[in-house]
């Protein structure tokens, strides 16, 4: 199912590569196709979201039927199953109680002279926030993209979720919506989601900002309003990296990499990365036997026949440098010190410390963020947090004593580079 690779520093094997490339440039047709999408929306406004609506979701959707009331999530979090409520609210508090430590603090410095300069950090005025409805009702998404927003202070949060379910989002959607605090829920998904977000139309109000996992499709639509707005990042399919050494347990291995695999697009990376061929042999089989008893096999077939590996490396040192090359979504060490590792993997979404920090913890639990950087981005994204929803601008309060100083200087830099009128804007104050 998955081929073991013996791999030195430097090498580049041809299933290497390919797990290397997945986070390439979308296909003509995607771009096309989402380029007409967004042009419909920004000209057609709510015409375009009912014929998208109808032709993509099967939805017979009139303009004043798009926005769910906020009463009708608030019901559906009342009657969601009992245990399911109390994990979602535990999951809750604790993504919450990690996003506080992030919260931004103004400052300012006092530089002599009465001059004071700092930086002061507002929240956008508004988000939208993107949850796909495809293959699960991603309910935990709702959490890890509304919660930070809320924690940054953000006051009007737009959730856009497609509808499924006779024309609804799934119930644990609209519960976890309620719980979280979202203040507009819209069931209109897709590209022409990303649209209405970014352009507005008659019924739903243009936001600053948009973030959120998505197909291909609202990935290139969201790369596409950049601009208009401010986006999280350019998401794609699912990888997991796992570092191990012959301490780690090879079922706990191949759980993890069957995790990633089983997200339903087929492009999701899997890969192992061992210090022995009889640890990788044994992962190998653990992956065979365990995939075969998941429900969406031939979701997972398709992903590890293209994208799985078990490489071979001849120390954790070369462990590190191969992740780092991966710069994956998901990075899990199970050896015997993973603290030890840590500083070297320098591209990563996420860490997972320890065979006791599976993946799920984070993707559900922990309180971290699930909305990663993928395909080589963790080389200079990060995963969505407080800072995606706020601003900074800078305070300079200068004095007449600092400028009759400085004055000299910043006229001739302006005149040095032909501004004559950014000169006379401060000569004029000390003449």
């Amino acid at each position: 199912m998955i081929p073991i690779i013996p791999y030195s520093t430097g090498e580049t094997p041809d299933r290497l590569t390919a797990i290397l490339s997945r986070g390439d440039t979308a296909a003509d047709s995607v771009r096309e196709s989402v380029e007409r999408i967004l042009n419909d929306v920004r000209t057609n406004g709510d015409d375009a979201l009912v014929q998208y609506s109808r032709e993509f979701d099967k939805a017979e959707l009139r303009p004043d039927q798009f926005r769910i009331p906020l009463s009708e999530c608030r019901d559906a979090l009342e009657n969601l199953e009992p245990a399911l409520r109390e994990a979602m609210e535990a999951a809750a508090a604790n993504i919450r109680r990690f996003h506080e430590h992030q919260r931004r603090t103004n400052w300012f410095v006092n530089d002599g002279d009465g001059v004071m300069l700092g930086k002061r950090y507002t929240p956008v005025d508004a988000a939208g926030v993107y949850i796909p409805g495809g293959t699960a009702p991603l309910f935990s998404t709702m959490l890890m993209a509304v919660i930070p927003a809320v924690v940054a202070g953000v006051e009007r949060i737009v959730v856009m979720t497609p509808p499924s379910n006779g024309g609804m989002p799934h119930s644990a959607m609209l519960a976890a919506a309620a719980l979280v605090g979202a203040t507009e829920v819209y069931r209109v998904g897709g590209v022409q989601a990303i649209g209405a977000l970014a352009y507005g139309t008659e019924t739903i109000r243009p936001v600053d900002v948009i973030v959120g996992p998505g197909n291909a499709y609202v990935q290139q639509a969201k790369k596409e309003v950049y601009g208009t707005v401010g986006i999280d990042m350019i998401a794609g399919p699912s990888e997991i990296v796992v570092i191990a050494d012959e301490s780690a347990n090879p079922a706990w291995i191949a759980a993890d990499m069957l995790s990633q695999a089983e997200h339903g697009s087929g492009l999701e990376a899997a890969v192992a990365i061992v210090t022995n061929a009889a640890l990788a042999e044994r992962v190998v089989a653990e992956v065979q036997r365990q995939a075969a008893e998941l429900p969406r096999k031939e979701t997972v077939d398709r992903a590890l026949e293209r994208f799985g590996a078990v490489f071979v490396v001849p120390d954790l040192a070369t462990a590190c440098e191969l992740t780092n090359r991966i710069a994956a979504e998901h990075v899990e060490i199970q050896t015997r010190d993973p603290w030890a590792l840590v500083d070297g993997i320098r591209h990563a979404g996420a860490i997972f410390l320890g065979g006791a920090a599976a993946e799920p913890v984070g993707d559900y639990y922990a309180g971290t963020n699930h909305i990663l950087p993928t395909g080589r981005a963790a080389r200079f994204a990060s995963s969505v947090g407080v800072d995606d929803f706020i601003k900074s601008s800078s305070l300079i309060a200068y004095t007449s004593e600092r400028l009759a100083k400085t004055g000299p200087h910043i006229g001739a830099l302006a005149e040095a580079e032909g501004l004559t009128a950014h000169a006379r804007a401060v000569g004029i104050r000390h003449r």
